[in-house]
């Protein structure tokens, strides 16, 4: 099973506005992948993989269900992952 960077699942899962600032944060160190830090926007992620990103003062953690193609409208992107905690 091939993954998808990890700057592009979070940009495709409209965690971020542009891809840059997807890459941006995973090169910043602002993106934890299984409990790893993320040092490079083209780590490879999997369905399964758990990430911990800072949305505001707050953690999210969530676990990616899919990998996606295109970024697609919030409520498909939705169906990417699932929140574990918040």
């Amino acid at each position: 099973m091939t993954g998808a960077r990890i700057d592009k699942w979070l940009f495709h899962a409209r965690f971020y506005r542009t891809r840059a600032l997807a890459q941006a944060a995973a090169a910043a160190g602002k993106v934890w992948r299984n409990g790893a830090r993320v040092e490079k926007p083209a780590q490879t992620v999997l369905p399964g993989d758990i990430l911990t990103l800072g949305k505001g003062k707050e953690l999210l953690t969530l676990r990616i269900l899919a990998l996606a193609e295109r970024r697609a409208p919030a409520q498909e992107a939705q169906a990417l992952y699932e929140i574990v905690a918040y």
